[in-house]
């Protein structure tokens, strides 16, 4: 029995062909020798190299600020149907099965063998770290092969995200107004973003995610305030830092109204009717009671036109129609300020600002063109235009139409039409032999006239479609004027003479032949496009001239050409005995008429008479400037 040895490697092209000697011999006999011819052919084998096939595993370091999901590494054929570990995501075929074996790991090994960051990338805060993944592998005819694969994260490179100060204590006065800069802060880093942790209520402050301000949102009273900020790398959240301030708001002795909002900010319908109320202040003096209170609205021009006070209360003054182009220009909001005074002294005042966003309502529906009616070829191709659709809509933004049709596209219906444009394609065939008109029903929706996106409106609206019937094509033959020669057979017999070469429209009927013309006595017939002669027992020679009409199309389409033949008939000749005197015979020759048109055109008289005058004037007018230059 010959085995193969542990441990050994087999490889066809390398050595396809091992020769073995082998010696046998019994006790008492001559010893015996052979050879084994032992030959290696190339077959499918699936194995792991080193060293991704060893104990320990490939080894890849990679930092830790590395993108989340990036691809790290691929289990990659090499020629030779071995497998290793690649690095930067190149795909593995899809024969290959790829499986983990540990699942301790937050890596990720998709179905192609590629090796994944964590979805939440890797925590930069940590020193080194350590991941080993063992991967098996599995071709589709069962072979398989493992390995193993170590990934070794390192510590970022990148700074780390650091607040300049971690503890700050600020000082301000109360009066001050909402959104005015109480402090900053500042952090290092790469990407930095601000937010503020604490305290959720009563929000008081809020920070700038860019910058870092610090601004207050309503008008401060005496009190203080412990804000949380967090600095962090916008890109990596989890690398971030933590700082405290103290804000602490002193009083003062200004004697200015306390309003309740300090600031107002609403959003309004525009169908809002005047004289509404949109915000009702309560504004309070430690001094001075409220009747002392005067109230007044400082801003653009459009906004005194639209809005009013009445005492303490805002109250719209006209219609705040957002279905027009000046609305748009404002960018459809409104900005003031209520002025609030003790006593009319500017000094003792309070401002609160104003800003009022007018929100769309869909009032109207979409409006239908008039006289929607479109006439297309009926031998139009597919994606022809046949025309466009524009229907208009009232409500802003102005004609923000969407366009279906009500029924599809289909054999009863073969146009589309685009669903932003309102333009009408042919996508199927025409044919006006069945059908002279199409009846499109279009509907019109609106978008985006809502604040409620579900709030649409729609129209239907009715299209034809009329089919401009295209005329056949003439027949045309090659060539149109032949001259032939024929020598007449026997009596009663039937002589061909030629071969009619026509053809028309593609889609037309079959063409009918008809002799127009030079056959008076019968002796041509046509049989298709087929010309015979029909011979008799005259025996001159002579010429025909026929005018064969070929027709095309059917109905009231029909349309026809005519081809002219001219066709020279000699007599049939019969053996004669041999006669002693000689007969001279003299054929009489017919002319040849040969049917020629010529296109003329005559012009109207009125046309002659404006050619004469034109010409006469300008006659005079050469003579008069010549003679002007003579007399000069």
């Amino acid at each position: 029995q010959v085995t193969l040895r542990a441990g050994a490697e087999l490889d066809a092209r390398q050595v396809n062909q091992y020769t073995l000697i082998l010696r046998a011999a019994c006790p008492g006999e001559d010893e015996v020798e052979e050879r084994l011819f032992v030959q290696v052919t190339a077959g499918h084998v699936l194995r792991c190299d080193a060293p991704f096939a060893s104990a320990e595993g490939d080894v890849v370091q990679v930092l830790a600020d590395v993108a989340p999901r990036t691809p790290l590494y691929a289990v990659l054929p090499q020629p030779l149907g071995g497998l290793t570990v690649m690095g930067q995501g190149f795909p593995s075929p899809f024969f290959l099965q790829f499986r983990l074996r540990n699942h301790n790991t937050p890596l990720v090994l998709t179905r192609r063998g590629v090796v994944l960051a964590p979805d939440n990338g890797f925590d930069p805060s940590k020193d080194t770290q350590m991941f080993r993944l063992e991967i098996e592998v599995m071709d589709r005819h069962g072979h398989n092969c493992s390995g193993a694969v170590r990934v070794e994260v390192l510590p970022s490179l990148r700074p780390r995200v650091t607040f300049l100060e971690s503890h700050q204590t600020v000082m301000v006065t109360e009066g001050i107004g909402p959104w005015e800069v109480v402090t900053r802060v500042h952090a290092r880093g790469d990407n930095v973003r601000y937010a503020m942790l604490a305290p959720v209520a009563p929000m008081l402050f809020t920070i700038d995610e860019v910058t870092g301000e610090i601004r207050s949102t309503r008008r401060l009273e005496l009190t203080r305030a412990h804000l949380l900020i967090r600095a962090y790398n916008a890109l990596h959240p989890n690398d971030h830092a933590t700082a405290t301030i103290n804000v602490t708001v002193q009083g003062t002795d200004r004697q200015a109204p306390r309003c309740v909002p300090g600031i107002f900010v609403s959003q309004v319908p525009e169908t809002v009717s005047p004289g509404s109320i949109l915000v009702t202040l309560r504004c309070t003096d430690s001094t001075s009671t409220d009747g002392c209170l005067h109230y007044a609205l400082e801003g653009p021009p459009s906004s005194h036109s639209h809005f009013c006070m009445e005492g303490p209360r805002l109250k719209v003054n006209a219609t705040l129609d957002y279905d027009s182009e000046a609305m748009a220009a404002l960018g459809f909001q409104f900005t003031a300020t209520i002025v609030v005074t003790v006593g009319g002294q500017p000094l003792q005042s309070t401002r609160v600002p104003v800003l009022v966003t007018v929100t769309p309502v869909n009032e109207f529906r979409p409006t239908c063109p008039s006289g929607a009616t479109f006439t297309v070829p009926e031998t139009a191709v597919f994606g022809s235009v046949v025309g466009r659709v524009a229907g208009t809509d009232r409500d802003y933004p102005l004609d923000s139409l969407e366009y279906s049709l009500e029924e599809g596209s289909g054999p009863a219906q073969p146009f589309s039409i685009d669903r932003r444009t309102g333009e009408i394609r042919v996508v199927g065939p025409l044919g006006s032999r069945q059908q002279k008109s199409y009846r499109l029903a279009v509907r019109l929706t609106d978008t985006h006239n809502d604040l409620d996106p579900r709030e649409r409106k729609s129209r239907l609206c009715d299209v034809s479609v009329r089919l401009q019937a295209v005329p056949d094509q003439l027949p045309v033959c090659i060539p149109e004027v032949q001259e032939l020669q024929i020598t007449a057979g026997s009596p009663g017999s039937r002589q061909p003479v030629t071969r009619l070469l026509c053809h028309g429209s593609p889609d037309s009927a079959a063409l009918t032949y008809t002799i127009a013309g030079g056959n008076e006595d019968g002796r041509f017939r046509l049989e298709g496009n087929a010309l015979v002669y029909l011979s008799s027992g005259r025996a001159e020679p002579r010429p025909f001239v026929l005018l064969v009409e070929v027709w095309g199309g059917s109905g009231a389409r029909r349309r026809s050409t005519v081809v002219a033949l001219v066709v020279h008939v000699a007599p049939w000749s019969t053996p004669v005995p041999p006669s002693s005197s000689t007969q001279h015979t003299t054929l009489h020759k017919e002319p040849l008429v040969v049917m020629r048109t010529e296109a003329a055109w005559h012009p109207p008289a009125w046309f002659v008479a404006v050619l004469t005058i034109s010409g006469a004037l300008l006659l005079a007018t050469l003579g008069c400037t010549a003679w002007n230059l003579l007399c000069r």
